[in-house]
């Protein structure tokens, strides 16, 4: 019996995505509990009009630019061909099906432990999936018990937001610091969020 490489998954719309998805990331691969990390970007939710959003193979690309040295770290688009709106337990439903060799965990901030229990097929998530937790600010105390499916990792907590990115690029205002080297040239050049 081969021992199963552990998959963390960070789903998100990445709309774009900037230094503070990264070192969450860095901070997952650091702490030893997953052999890769995938960034599962979001498509476009057609009941929701949001035009700020980027198409999805653009958030993609930034995905790619921003681990392009990133060995242990890849971008997915496996939810671009699901039904729409994608849940996560769908998500790992095929995922588990096409990558049989992996165990993958699930990547999320201590804030949407609150909540979990509201996540369609939550209980089924939990009986096949680990929860990496990384840490957030002012955190309320959730309802149910995670102690047996979570795993909480250090992280340095810290508040960067995309809207405020995108309201950057708008007010023509630098990015630099904020995204990665390669995130911050594939916007200009492309001219996104404009």
């Amino acid at each position: 019996m081969s021992v199963k490489k552990k998959v963390g998954l960070f789903f998100g719309s990445f709309n774009p995505i900037h230094i503070g998805h990264m070192i969450i990331a860095q901070a997952v691969v650091d702490s030893g509990r997953v052999d890769e990390l995938w960034f599962v970007v979001s498509p476009q939710n057609p009941f929701k009009k949001n035009n700020s959003l980027l198409h999805e193979f653009d958030r993609l690309d930034l995905v790619n630019a921003a681990i392009q040295d990133q060995p242990q770290m890849k971008a997915s688009d496996i939810e671009f061909n699901l039904p729409k709106p994608s849940y996560t337990a769908t998500t790992l439903a095929v995922l588990a099906e096409k990558h049989p060799q992996n165990e993958f965990k699930l990547i999320i901030g201590e804030d949407n432990l609150t909540h979990f229990h509201k996540w369609k097929n939550y209980e089924e998530i939990l009986e096949h999936h680990r929860l990496i937790v990384y840490p957030r600010p002012n955190v309320q105390k959730p309802k149910i018990n995670f102690e047996d499916h979570a795993e909480m990792i250090e992280a340095p907590m810290l508040h960067i937001s995309a809207t405020f990115i995108r309201d950057s690029i708008k007010n023509d205002n630098s990015i630099k610091y904020l995204v990665p080297t390669e995130v911050e040239f594939l916007i200009k050049s492309r001219k996104f969020y404009q």
